[in-house]
């Protein structure tokens, strides 16, 4: 798939993992509408783009120290990020709603790709 196709796929399928996430009460993830979790999906991919590989790069030697684990903070802070940009995007419970949300989203956003995979309609995910 081409790279926008591939993009468009992606904050599609994030924006959906988000409002699914939003009714899972003890994350404190709130999404105000359908369209904003589509404006937030497609923030978080341009962070995930564009600054993930930066914190990742410098986050490297932590990562390998902590086996991994660091990794779960990286995409709290750009999901954290994402929740200051995007207006009807909340996190309730600040650092804790973060990284609850990014480790749900991350399994929500694996299994709807999965799901595209086993119909034929993603040949991999994105």
């Amino acid at each position: 798939m081409g790279g926008i196709l591939s993009f468009v796929i992606f904050a599609v399928v994030t924006a959906i993992s988000l409002l699914i996430i939003s009714y899972i009460p003890f994350l404190g993830v709130e999404v105000d509408s359908p369209g904003k979790a589509l404006l937030s999906g497609v923030v978080f991919g341009l962070l995930n783009a564009f600054l993930g590989p930066i914190l990742r790069f410098l986050g490297a030697p932590i990562t390998f120290i902590t086996f991994g684990l660091f990794a779960i903070i990286i995409n709290a802070i750009i999901f954290g990020l994402t929740a200051k940009l995007v207006e009807g995007f909340r996190l309730r419970n600040g650092l804790v709603s973060a990284i609850l949300g990014a480790i749900v989203l991350s399994i929500v956003n694996s299994l709807i790709f999965q799901l595209l995979g086993s119909l034929g309609l993603v040949t991999a995910p994105v």
